[in-house]
């Protein structure tokens, strides 16, 4: 009884912990969104993996999923490595190639059982919250892992809708080259005029950005479902707390009349 109330106390300190902080996960995500809407013109909306049929996959496509170093934060993870796996199932399906950057020690210990061969770089002890430098870096390591080799990048991450929902979703980034009816951004002019030069440096820029607007969605979504869990935790310890309390009264209150019907059976005896 007395761990049980100790570890309510602990999951109770943590779901306020977690709901402070995610107050500050929402007030940087709601300012991170409106700079990362450029992109859709370039990459399009980002989509829910439920919905999706993956169709315009390209033969090799690098899959970068978004989970967190710490767990204690209900399925936040699991759902991410079912999707990652949703994807590459897809994928094969339709005689495709995937390859994956995780991001997070939690998605890489549950994906590399399943996909370590495929598995080219991973990102982990990732300080948050977050910043546009941190996405830089995580940019660079999926560049460092050949993203111009594949024909395109996905990013898998938790899209925060309020502290109750976070739907999976992915993005879908495509090298900006490409010749003839192919070439991106034709109603563009470029100063100067080295286009594949600034293309390039588009692409990573565009990469950084998304990275960005994912993480800041995946730490409001990780903080949301750990204050969940942290309240379910704590409702479940209570109840275990009622239910030993009734047993521990049962069996004190048998004792007692154990050793009551003792002394006056003694005391009878006594008399005869």
């Amino acid at each position: 009884m007395v761990s049980t109330k100790n570890i309510s106390k602990i999951t109770s300190s943590m779901k306020m912990v977690s709901a402070a902080k995610l107050k500050g996960d929402e007030n940087r995500l709601f300012a991170a969104r409106p700079f990362n809407k450029w992109t859709h013109a370039i990459c399009g909306e980002p989509k829910l993996i439920e919905d999706a049929t993956f169709d315009e996959l390209p033969q090799k496509t690098l899959v970068v999923p978004m989970t967190s170093d710490k767990g204690l934060c209900g399925g936040v993870n699991s759902y991410i490595t079912k999707s990652a796996k949703i994807v590459a199932a897809a994928a094969a399906k339709s005689g495709k190639e995937v390859d994956f950057v995780i991001v997070g020690d939690k998605g890489r210990g549950q994906m590399r059982r399943f996909f370590a061969e495929r598995i080219k770089r991973t990102a982990t002890d990732v300080v948050s919250p977050g910043t546009f430098s941190l996405a830089a870096a995580l940019a660079s390591e999926v560049a460092a892992a050949g993203a111009t080799d594949y024909g395109a990048v996905m990013i898998i991450y938790n899209s925060y809708v309020n502290p109750a929902i976070y739907k999976q979703t992915y993005k879908l980034i495509k090298p900006l080259s490409g010749e003839g009816e192919d070439e991106p951004m034709m109603e563009y002019e470029f100063e100067p005029e080295t286009k594949s030069e600034i293309l390039a440096d588009l692409y990573e820029y565009t990469l950084t950005s998304q990275l960005y607007d994912s993480f800041m969605d995946g730490a409001a979504s990780e903080q949301a479902s750990r204050m969940a869990a942290m309240e379910n935790a704590t409702k479940n310890a209570n109840e275990m707390i009622q239910s030993l309390t009734l047993r521990y009264n049962r069996a004190r209150q048998a004792r007692i009349t154990t050793e009551l019907i003792e002394i006056i059976s003694g005391a009878s005896a006594l008399e005869d």
